[in-house]
């Protein structure tokens, strides 16, 4: 496989893919200001970004198994196209509902590009360049996270905001394109049974779950039987799918793959990573913005040196695979996060912007790592036929603590905000706190007022960055619980490893 080939083009394929799947997690964000004034359904607001993650999360462990069964290739070109189809309408949509069908679409073409993009790079490339190459998809994956918001605000500034849609096209056309004439896949794979039991509940388990984190506090207060009704049927769905996967013959999860110790602790680490990492980059600008005044695309860009640090940590983590555990790196890693989280909750709105760019630096360099050791990890010691689902399980698992962790840690900044603000304010008899946001509204605010609320809703920031400190410790347990293999150390190998 390695002569027919061509790694240099498949290489920028499946990057280009990670790119624009990651990217579109989060460019809507900082656009639906402009999408709601042209479509309206300001009662909509959540459902678009939510379609398209709970599409994604749903795929990505059955895009994965049907990988590992039926061939990487093929489900990577249905990936790209399904994307390409759901940007093009996305682009196109005349109202909300429209949109949300659209990012739903999206979504699932979405799922298949991550999780396949690495599984490739696994199936491709030497042994003695994995870690190398897992660096700069990491680094990829999460500049493209950080850079979304950012780039939102800017297309949707200086053009319209369904460029940024269709900014996806030559993006997937390109990718498509490379994939099909440069990568020929060998046909190691194993046909199987699709397990379409264990599928349906995966899917009711994720999109039940996901749309009560979603709704709730919003849409639905949590005590309402609407989001009651909704964590129930998770529940019931989750318990279903382990008595089902423990009794099939070929199931989509292979439970199989918890028992190796690397993998469990690796793909936890990842998902208790994925929550601290979304802590920093929503409740970063909001500091920018709420406390000390700054504008949406003055905060985006301040998320720059997190994007840049994060970006080198993750090629530097990859490229240190091969010479030390993926254990000792982790280490550090997640040290470095602790001490960057830290300083993190000692702001307060005296703190100079250069020293919140330092802590900025720090977060990112000590995230940065996750993005490629922690894959890489995933798929050390599984089978070639079990590559596809180790690497979109890992993958599933971190969006779901990123999806965990912007839901709880949202309750504890807003309650504790709320909680801080007198009670006229709580009441919205006197002015609307939320007013802070926009620089126009804040120049009506008297100063004594603005002090008040300025100091309260930092306060509730950095009450909410020492809460991380819990998914912080329990990822670093699992990182002291990793065994001490590195990138050279493969468990399981084919002719194409050697």
């Amino acid at each position: 496989m390695k002569n027919e080939t061509k790694l240099v083009p498949v290489m920028a394929a499946l990057l280009l893919g990670i790119f624009v799947a990651s990217l579109d997690n989060t460019i809507v964000a900082t656009s639906m200001g402009s999408i709601i004034g042209d479509l309206g359904g300001m009662d909509k607001y959540v459902w678009v970004t939510s379609a398209y993650l709970v599409a994604e999360m749903a795929g990505m462990p059955i895009f994965g198994k049907l990988s590992d069964n039926f061939g990487r290739k093929r489900f990577f070109i249905i990936g790209i196209i399904l994307f390409l189809m759901g940007s093009i309408l996305c682009g196109t949509a005349q109202t909300m509902i429209q949109l949300c069908i659209f990012r739903a679409i999206q979504g699932i073409g979405g799922s298949a590009l991550m999780p396949i993009a690495f599984t490739i790079i696994w199936d491709v490339v030497p042994p003695k360049t994995r870690g190398k190459m897992s660096g700069i998809f990491g680094a990829v994956f999460g500049l493209s996270s950080i850079a979304g918001p950012l780039l939102g605000s800017f297309i949707t500034d200086h053009m319209n905001w369904r460029w940024i849609f269709y900014i996806n096209i030559p993006i997937g056309l390109i990718a498509l394109a490379l994939i099909i004439l440069f990568y020929k896949e060998s046909s190691y794979h194993t046909k199987a049974a699709i397990d379409w039991a264990g599928a349906t509940l995966l899917v009711s388990f994720t999109v039940a779950l996901m749309f009560a984190l979603e709704l709730g506090g919003h849409t639905y207060a949590w005590s309402s039987w609407q989001i009651l009704f909704l964590f129930a049927l998770a529940i019931i769905c989750f318990i279903t799918f382990l008595v089902v996967e423990t009794k099939i013959k070929d199931p989509i999860l292979p439970f199989k793959l918890f028992k190796e110790r690397l993998y469990t602790t690796g793909v936890l680490t990842g998902m208790f990573y994925g929550a601290v990492f979304m802590v920093s980059t929503i409740y970063i600008p909001l500091y920018i913005q709420g406390v000390t005044g700054g504008t949406a695309t003055n905060s985006g860009l301040l998320l720059l040196p997190m994007m840049v640090t994060s970006s080198i940590g993750a090629a530097i983590g990859g490229g240190l695979a091969n010479k030390i555990s993926y254990k000792q790196i982790m280490i550090t890693s997640g040290i470095i996060m602790g001490i960057g989280t830290l300083l993190l909750s000692t702001l307060d709105s005296s703190t100079p912007r250069w020293i919140l760019t330092i802590y900025m630096m720090i977060i990112g360099l000590g995230v940065g790592p996750s993005f490629s050791v922690l894959g890489m990890a995933s798929l050390q010691n599984a089978l070639p036929q079990e590559r596809g689902i180790a690497s979109s399980t890992s993958n599933f698992l971190r969006s779901l603590g990123m999806t965990l962790g912007i839901t709880v840690f949202g309750i504890i900044q807003r309650n504790s905000f709320t909680d801080g603000l007198p009670a006229m304010m709580q009441n919205g008899n006197n002015i609307d706190s939320g007013s802070i946001l926009s620089p126009e509204a804040r120049a009506q605010i008297p100063a004594d007022v603005l002090k008040l609320i300025t100091e309260i809703l930092s306060d509730s920031i950095t009450t909410t960055f020492l809460w991380t400190f819990i998914p912080l410790a329990i990822s670093f347990l699992c990182i002291l619980c990793m065994s001490n293999e590195k990138a050279g150390s493969f468990g399981h190998t084919t002719k194409n490893d050697s």
